[in-house]
């Protein structure tokens, strides 16, 4: 997280924002698993009045980067002229344009959550009955890119924390036998928010193998 030198007067304002935030609304549909989800635009209208009201702009761009993902910046600006910003990086799918604009809607959606303390609203009390956590207000910055990644497993409903722990398994076994884990991931045609889900699950040097698009040799075995 970076901010101005002085952050007293926005973080005051985003205070009194957060107080009257209502969650997003879960009013997409995912195709693969037909369960409802909050998207971009259910964040926005959960958080634009709010902020608005209280001298608060928030900013989007893009940062290039050399890896398979899509990186957004989110700054949050008081007018007073102190600001908070962060940044957060999503894998992309398929390296084409609706791969990356795909990404970066998704992006995008966690980014802004993220920083202004938006979390989707529990409108089947499902919630309630499983205990998952659910996203604390806080400042951008303080949410990580693996933090997210867990979100995305733990908004997910039962089903389909199932189904991303199977593939999660099945790629560790591929990785342990020296197969290339990148392709398989490719060809499960995941969107964003799943492949999201399966970066948790996934240590650190099979989403590097994923990311480089190749398998890192196995080690070969002591005589």
């Amino acid at each position: 997280m970076r901010t101005s030198d002085s952050i007293k007067e926005i973080g005051s304002a985003l205070a009194k924002a957060q107080a009257t935030m209502a969650g997003a609304k879960r009013d997409s549909t995912n195709p693969h698993f037909k369960s409802k989800y909050a998207d971009l635009a259910s964040v926005w209208d959960a958080c634009r009045e709010a902020l608005t009201s209280n001298g608060i702009a928030v900013v989007q761009m893009t940062r290039a980067s050399g890896l398979q993902e899509v990186t957004v910046e989110t700054r949050l600006i008081h007018d007073s002229g102190e600001w908070i910003e962060g940044e957060l990086s999503v894998p992309v799918v398929k390296s084409d344009a609706q791969g990356f604009g795909s990404a970066l809607t998704y992006a995008r959606r966690y980014a802004l959550a993220a920083a202004v303390g938006v979390a989707p609203e529990d409108d089947d009390g499902q919630a309630a009955v499983t205990a998952r956590p659910t996203a604390k207000q806080t400042l951008p910055g303080a949410m990580n890119g693996a933090d997210v990644n867990r979100e995305a497993l733990n908004s997910m409903s039962d089903e389909q924390q199932d189904y991303i722990r199977g593939e999660a398994a099945e790629v560790k076994k591929l990785h342990a036998e020296g197969k290339s884990v990148a392709e398989y991931v490719e060809s499960r045609h995941m969107d964003p928010e799943e492949k999201m889900a399966l970066w948790a699950l996934l240590p650190s040097e099979i989403r590097s193998a994923i990311k480089r698009g190749k398998q890192q040799p196995a080690l070969a075995s002591q005589p």
